[in-house]
């Protein structure tokens, strides 16, 4: 099994690129997502360690949003809870998929997380970053200072590029996306 990770920043189109190679693909913030939504475990994990910030269940983003914003050092200290369990979604993911001859790893902190092998191919997607900008500030909910607190957890987009084995430019028409895996998936399938 070849095992793909896209690497890129955020708002880049890292999982419209994912979801375009065809391929099983482990979307992080989605399995996050339904870890606030459904896993008490959690829950009761980050009421414990944040409770004047997460006292609900599901939890609501806007607690999530708050705790994040209100001090630098609770966003870490989710990552690490939460982490957790996404390594062992992606087990479960990875065993689910075995036999598949490609899979598709759309987690945005993987090298910083360590989520990766070294037999990984990474795929970094490059943007222009005034076209990053344009489509971030016109999702639901855009909060210009949550943005900034996940960008300062990341690798910066220099060292992820530099990390990549291949490079899909981005200018955000299915067209550009589609001629970049499809070069990508001619040089390792």
């Amino acid at each position: 099994m070849i095992r793909i990770g896209i690497l890129g920043d955020i708002g880049s189109g890292k999982s419209y690129v994912a979801n375009n190679f065809g391929y099983p693909v482990f979307n992080a913030d989605s399995e996050v997502s339904k870890l606030y939504k459904k896993n008490k475990k959690i829950f009761v994990k980050l009421n414990k360690l944040l409770p004047e910030y997460i006292f609900s269940f599901p939890i609501e983003k806007t607690e999530i949003t708050e705790a994040i914003l209100s001090n630098k050092n609770n966003l870490k200290k989710i990552v690490r809870i939460v982490h957790k369990d996404i390594r062992k979604k992606i087990k479960i993911f990875l065993k689910k998929n075995m036999k598949k001859k490609i899979v598709i790893l759309d987690i945005p902190l993987l090298l910083e997380n360590k989520i990766n092998n070294k037999k990984d191919v990474l795929v970094f997607v490059d943007a222009k970053k005034k076209d990053i900008e344009k489509k971030i500030k016109k999702r639901k909910n855009f909060n210009h200072k949550l943005f900034k607190k996940f960008k300062d957890i990341q690798f910066s987009s220099a060292y992820k590029k530099k990390k990549s084995h291949f490079t899909i430019h981005n200018n955000f028409t299915k067209k550009s996306v589609k001629l970049g895996i499809k070069k990508i998936l001619g040089k390792i399938a």
